[in-house]
């Protein structure tokens, strides 16, 4: 009697956010499957899509962690941490410039800089990286990435020929830029950045407009931002080919000075994807679990899990999701190639019970799934 080979499943969740990050999830999953599916063979590619949780995705894709002290949002130290294997690196915007590393959370939309994302390309550089992707997304900053470009060497100088004061309120001075020095600093390096924001740097739909509020801008000064990031543009690109372009406002006008840079721009998934090795793990799984916290309309619309369920569907694979809440309706799950949907919050006593026994819980949905992988 000859017996069937043993299923391959990869497990490529996103995390599961403010709780679990995805290398916890797969390592939940595994566990579970593994108990009840010993034969089964089990490939692990923890994902992200750009924004929080690609340095962490990299890491558990066996780069090398790094920690570098750069300048913070409002001139104060951070340690922030990046990934590098050979002569790729990955960086997020958020560990040197965003949100979450203001001192005590107090917003600064006139002073927060970018600074620190440009010291942290220079020490990437410097580590031998020669590829780096720099994920954007949750920042505090609203400055045309002035930061950015100040932090590579380049000169961003008053009608007084004196460097600019940090942020929003300092591009109100730009008088002369000079990106020469930022420019010699990265010949050599391919700058990626993983983006799905497509405003441009200014207008209705831009940095200002669309995302200042949330920094702190208050409604009546977005106009006045507004214009010091148009005039800011005009002298930092005066060929005008960058501001409008797809991105450019993306993390408070970073977008728009890694253009000038010469970054090329890929969605956030497909850039990650691609780094981790994703399509070569899945010519070799039989059965793809997606996951993330919640499965929802959002999830659809070029999420990381919806481009890993896409790209298995084609491949003719099924497609498991598990989430901590799923509200798709059956027909999106199956309109999106999503064969069976496991959620945590129906097999718990509610949300505060899922998050505090997520990883038993996932162990639980794991093991359901290896039981099916036996009787399929």
């Amino acid at each position: 009697m000859t017996h069937p080979a043993p299923r391959t499943v990869l497990l490529a969740p996103d995390k599961f956010k403010g709780t679990l990050t995805a290398a916890e999830v797969c390592d939940a999953l595994e566990t579970g499957i593994s108990a009840a599916a010993p034969h089964a063979r089990v490939l692990r590619c923890p994902i992200a899509d750009g924004g929080d949780g690609t340095v962490e995705a990299a890491l558990a894709a066996g780069f090398e962690g790094r920690t570098t002290t750069v300048e913070g949002p409002t001139g104060q130290p951070v340690p922030a941490r990046w990934a590098l294997r050979g002569a790729d690196a990955v960086l997020e915007l958020a560990e040197t410039s965003g949100l979450r590393v203001l001192p005590g959370g107090d917003l600064a939309p006139g002073r927060a800089s970018t600074r620190g994302l440009g010291e942290l390309i220079l020490a990437a550089r410097d580590a031998g990286a020669r590829r780096i992707l720099v994920g954007l997304g949750g920042s505090a900053t609203t400055d045309a990435g002035a930061g950015i470009l100040q932090g590579l060497g380049a000169h961003l100088r008053t009608a007084r020929g004196e460097d600019i004061a940090p942020g929003a309120d300092g591009l109100e001075d730009l008088a002369s830029v000079d990106l020469v020095p930022a420019l010699t600093a990265l010949e050599g390096v391919e700058l990626v950045a993983a983006c799905d924001v497509i405003n441009p740097l200014t207008g209705p739909e831009g940095a200002a407009a669309v995302y200042g509020p949330q920094k702190g801008i208050a409604p009546e000064r977005i106009g006045e931002i507004d214009a010091r990031l148009a005039a800011a543009g005009e002298r930092i690109d005066p060929s005008g080919q960058h501001a409008h372009r797809p991105g450019a406002g993306a993390a408070g006008g970073a977008g728009f000075a890694l253009y000038a840079l010469g970054a090329s721009f890929e969605a956030g998934a497909d850039a990650v994807l691609a780094l981790l090795g994703f399509d070569e793990a899945l010519e070799q799984a039989d059965t793809v679990v997606i996951g993330e916290g919640k499965l929802d309309e959002q999830t659809l619309h070029g999420k990381g899990p919806a481009e890993v369920a896409r790209r298995a569907r084609e491949a003719g694979r099924e497609v498991l999701a598990v989430a901590g809440a799923v509200t798709l309706a059956p027909e999106q799950l199956r309109a999106a190639g999503i064969g069976a949907a496991y959620d945590l919050i129906g097999r718990s006593a509610g949300l505060e019970d899922a998050l505090q026994r997520g990883p038993e819980l996932l162990e639980g949905i794991g093991r359901e799934i290896g039981a099916a992988l036996g009787r399929g």
